[in-house]
């Protein structure tokens, strides 16, 4: 129940006063596709999409329903919050940088 709260969370609309303007949703599809040794062809066999889907899931162009967001965060075995999220993931180099900070200061 709690996976699926998070993922209404990633698909609210913000009202702006006449207007809906939706959120930015950015994803880790690729990077953990790419990880798995999947192609986009197999990854859309898991989740019973077409595999133009998963391209057009993972450039931005589309996305996914409460149901293939969940399917897609099962076949990763993560989190939905680790696959989706409103604010853009920070770079690997910055993550990098961090843990070498943290490091540092523990030294």
């Amino acid at each position: 129940m709690q996976q699926i709260e998070a993922c209404f969370t990633f698909l609210l609309y913000i009202h702006n006063e006449s207007d809906i303007t939706p959120y930015m949703l950015f994803n880790r599809i690729n990077l953990f596709r790419q990880e798995q040794g999947l192609s986009r062809k197999e990854l859309a066999e898991l989740v019973g999409v077409n595999p133009q889907t998963i391209g057009y899931l993972e450039r931005g162009d589309y996305r996914p329903t409460v149901e293939l967001a969940l399917k897609l965060a099962q076949a990763f075995g993560v989190s939905v919050e680790t696959l989706f999220a409103l604010e853009p993931f920070p770079s690997l180099a910055e993550q990098l940088g961090r843990k070498a900070a943290k490091e540092t200061d523990h030294d």
